[in-house]
C-alpha cells in the first residue's frame, strides 16, 4: 500500500530539508570560517524578504561514472529561482560551494539555462551570483556542453534583459565566460575569489612565470589592469547592495524604460560653481567628476570600472528622478586623452545604455587620441572607431556638453553633432578646433619669426578656439553659461522624450574590434 497523503507531505518536507542543507554543516561552517556566505544567504540579501521563490529544487544528475552514482548533490549544487529586489521582478542563481564545490555539469547547467530562459520571456533582469571550482570532470563532456549552452543563452539575452554577474568565490577556465558575455561583473576582494583562464600551476609550467592567484585574477586586477570586472566589493554584503543599486537604475528588459523616482532636487537649480570650474589655462587639469556631481540629482552618480582607464569616466546617475549615462573626458587623467582602454571602456558602455533605452550625456574636454607607438602597435585605430561606431548607432536621446577642449577626430569621437548627438550644448570656454592654437599656428605660421608666431598663435585662439566657429556652422546648438548646465540638460531630456527613430535595415552591424 502507498503512502497516504500525510506522508507524502512529511516525505516533501525531508526531501526540502535536504536540499535546504547543502552541503552539510561541516561544509557550510568552513565557508563562514572564511568569511564567506551560503548560496542561500546570498539570495537571502538580495531578495526583498520573502519573496524568493525557488525553482527545480529537486533536479538531480545523472552521471554514474566514477562513483557518481553513489553521490548525492542537494540541489545540484545551483539555486535558481525569482523574486522581488526593491519591489522589481528580478531573476537569479548562486552557486552553492559547499555542494561538491559548486562544480557545473549537465544538470547544474540545465537549471541556469531553464532560469534564464524564464527571465527572457517575462523580461527581468538576470543575477548570476558565481561561486563554482569549476567544471564536475566526471561528467566529461555533458559539462562541456552544459558551458556552451550557458554560453548560448548569455549570447541570445543580450541587448534584450540586463545580465549582472557578481564573482563571489573561484571562477576558472570555462566559467569565466558566462559573467564575460554579461553586461556588468562585480568581484569580492577577498582571497577566495578570483578568475582566469589558467591558474598560477599551469601558467608556471608553461611559461615559467611564477604568480599567485590573487595577483594573477582577483578583484583589484580586474578593476585596475585588464578591465574584465566593472565593480569591486569587499565582502559578500556590500557586493549584494551595489548590486541592488545597480539593478535601481535598469529597466526589466528592452522593452521597457528606466524607473523614475521622485526627486527634491530642483530641476531648475543653477550652480554657479560650474563658472568657476574650469581654469582660465586650458592646459590646467580639474576633476570632471566634481562637475558632473554639480549637475545630476543630488551629486549622485554610481561610476562603472572606476579603477579602469581613469582618463574616462562612464557612470550611471538621475537627472529630475530619471536614469542617464554618462560618459566624460577626464582632464585630471592623461589630459583626458582617449587611448585603448578608454575607447574600448566607453563604446561598451555606449551601447549598454543605448540597449535599455537610457539617455546618453556626454561631457567633452579632449585633446586628442594618446599619441606614441604603443597605442599605435596596440590598434588604437581599430579600438579607437568603436566611439565612432557605437554613437551614431544609438537611438536614444542623447546630448552632448562641450566644456573645453574638443580637438580633432577625438571630438568627432566624442558624440559630435556629425556623430548623431541629437543637442550639443557648449560653455564659453569649449575650444572647438582641429587641434590647440598653438600647434595649428606652428603648422600654418611656421616660416614666420618667433614674434610673428606668437601673435598669430593669440589670433588663432581668439578666432579659432572657440566655440563660436562650430556655432555658426550649426554644429552647436545653444552656448550657455555654465551655471545654466543642469536646467538646460534637463529641459533637453524633456524634449527628446518622444524621439523615434529607425536604423536602416540590416541582420546587423559590424564593429571595430
Amino acid at each position: 500500500m502507498g503512502l497516504n497523503t500525510q506522508e507524502k507531505i512529511a516525505d516533501l518536507k525531508t526531501r526540502t530539508e535536504k536540499v535546504l542543507a547543502g552541503g552539510g554543516e561541516k561544509a557550510i561552517a568552513k565557508l563562514h570560517a572564511k568569511g564567506r556566505l551560503t548560496a542561500r544567504e546570498r539570495l537571502d540579501l538580495l531578495f526583498d524578504k520573502n519573496t524568493f521563490v525557488e525553482l527545480d529544487r529537486f533536479v538531480e544528475h545523472r552521471c554514474t561514472n566514477f562513483g557518481m552514482d553513489k553521490i548525492e548533490i542537494p540541489g545540484e549544487g545551483v539555486v535558481t529561482g525569482y523574486g522581488l529586489i526593491n519591489g522589481r521582478t528580478v531573476f537569479a542563481f548562486a552557486q552553492d560551494f559547499s555542494v561538491l564545490g559548486g562544480s557545473l555539469g549537465e544538470m547544474h547547467a540545465s537549471k541556469i539555462v531553464k532560469c534564464m530562459d524564464q527571465a527572457v520571456n517575462v523580461g527581468a533582469p538576470m543575477v548570476a551570483l558565481c561561486d563554482s571550482g569549476g567544471a564536475r570532470i566526471q561528467e566529461a563532456v555533458d559539462s562541456l556542453s552544459g558551458y556552451g549552452k550557458i554560453f548560448y543563452k548569455n549570447t541570445m539575452a543580450s541587448g534584450s534583459i540586463p545580465q549582472v554577474a557578481a564573482i563571489m568565490g573561484p571562477s576558472a577556465g570555462g566559467a569565466v565566460y558566462s559573467p564575460a558575455l554579461m553586461d556588468f561583473i562585480y568581484m569580492v576582494d577577498q582571497d577566495y575569489a578570483q578568475m582566469f583562464i589558467t591558474g598560477p600551476q599551469v601558467i608556471k609550467a608553461t611559461t615559467g612565470e611564477e604568480i599567485d592567484a590573487q595577483s594573477l585574477g582577483g578583484a583589484h586586477t580586474h578593476n585596475s589592469k585588464s578591465g574584465v570586472a566593472h565593480f569591486v566589493a569587499k565582502d559578500d554584503g556590500e557586493c549584494i547592495e551595489q548590486i541592488k543599486r545597480l539593478l535601481s537604475f535598469l529597466p526589466g528588459s528592452y522593452r521597457e524604460q528606466p524607473p523614475r523616482y521622485a526627486c527634491a532636487d530642483p530641476a531648475e537649480r543653477r550652480d554657479e560653481g560650474l563658472n568657476k570650474i574650469v581654469p582660465d589655462k586650458s592646459s590646467r587639469p580639474y576633476d570632471m567628476k566634481k562637475l558632473i556631481k554639480m549637475v545630476v540629482d543630488d551629486g549622485e552618480i554610481y561610476e562603472s570600472q572606476a579603477l579602469f582607464a581613469k582618463n574616462i569616466i562612464t557612470c550611471f546617475a538621475r537627472m529630475d528622478g530619471s536614469t542617464v549615462g554618462i560618459i566624460a573626458n577626464q582632464p585630471s587623467v592623461m589630459a583626458g586623452s582617449l587611448d585603448i582602454n578608454a575607447s574600448d571602456k566607453a563604446s561598451r558602455f555606449i551601447s549598454f545604455c543605448d540597449c535599455f533605452n537610457i539617455p546618453i550625456i556626454t561631457f567633452v574636454d579632449v585633446p586628442g587620441y594618446l599619441p606614441g607607438t604603443q597605442q599605435e602597435f596596440g590598434g588604437i585605430i581599430r579600438h579607437g572607431a568603436k566611439l565612432l561606431y557605437v554613437y551614431p548607432e544609438a537611438t536614444v536621446p542623447k546630448i552632448t556638453v562641450v566644456i573645453r577642449k574638443a580637438y580633432g577626430g577625438a571630438y568627432l569621437g566624442m558624440c559630435s553633432k556629425q556623430g548623431g548627438a541629437d543637442m550639443v550644448i557648449a560653455w564659453p570656454s569649449a575650444e572647438i578646433a582641429v587641434m590647440g592654437g598653438e600647434g595649428a599656428a606652428n603648422i600654418i605660421f611656421r616660416d614666420t619669426s618667433p614674434e610673428e608666431r606668437q601673435q598669430k598663435i593669440d589670433e588663432y585662439v581668439q578666432e579659432f578656439s572657440t566655440p563660436y566657429q562650430a556655432a555658426r556652422r550649426g554644429f552647436v546648438d545653444q552656448i550657455i553659461e555654465p551655471m545654466d548646465t543642469r536646467p538646460v540638460i534637463i529641459n533637453a531630456l524633456k524634449t527628446l522624450a518622444s524621439k523615434s527613430i529607425q536604423l536602416p535595415p540590416k541582420k546587423h552591424g559590424n564593429i571595430p574590434v
